[in-house]
């Protein structure tokens, strides 16, 4: 019997590609980046962040050597990037009613996100769901991060369950469903057009699908 739901949230609850687009685009405005042909400096952001594996120090120093930016320095742009991008966060659609019904059912519901704490936590409060959930860990936060077993079992003891009586849902092969169930918990796919062939218990392409699956 399924107790417990875990997530990612890039790519999985936040639609962090859309999120990205709209950061980027109001930040060229917000700055008055006019200097630069606006494709430009959103396509080579959106490059060079590589999906959110690049951390945006590295980002905003090549962008400053690329463009030629003088009037702000990179340090000034990531401190941007920190402030303001959880005021553009895009959630996938049906979060909300599909968070709402699996707490409907008693299930417990948690989060497993790689990346900076404060940074991830503020993302997921502008999505308004941190209510619905009964743990959370962030890689900064915990000291590990995905795909290390040791981030999942550490989650399940949270949460007081068992891998066998819990499921991951993430977008990412290896670090969500590859490692969830290497420890032993199911594992569900959100459809990602990154990638075609995932080895997963169940894939979805809809959130709204996930507690018909549960």
């Amino acid at each position: 019997m399924i107790k417990a739901v875990l997530f990612d949230l890039d790519g999985t609850l936040l639609d962090r590609d859309e999120s990205v687009k709209r950061f980027i685009n109001r930040q060229y405005e917000r700055l008055n980046m006019e200097h630069i042909p606006r494709e430009n400096y959103v396509e080579r952001f959106i490059e060079l962040d590589q999906r959110g594996y690049v951390w945006k120090d590295q980002v905003y120093q090549q962008m400053v050597k690329e463009f030629g930016i003088t009037k702000l320095t990179w340090e000034e742009l990531l401190q941007d990037y920190i402030e303001d991008f959880k005021n553009h966060c895009v959630p996938f659609p049906n979060l909300i009613t599909m968070l709402e019904e699996l707490k409907s059912r008693n299930l417990l519901v948690g989060m497993i996100t790689n990346g900076w704490g404060q940074f991830q936590l503020d993302n997921i409060k502008a999505l308004g769901i941190e209510e619905y959930f009964d743990t959370i860990l962030i890689s900064e936060w915990e000291g590990i991060k995905k795909p290390d077993p040791e981030l999942f079992k550490r989650a399940l003891e949270r949460l007081k369950v068992s891998a066998s009586q819990s499921v991951f849902v993430g977008d990412h092969p290896e670090n969500d469903v590859k490692a969830a169930r290497n420890v032993g918990m199911k594992g569900i796919w959100k459809k990602d057009s990154q990638w075609n062939e995932v080895e997963a218990d169940f894939i979805v392409d809809d959130l709204a699908k996930i507690p018909f699956l549960i």
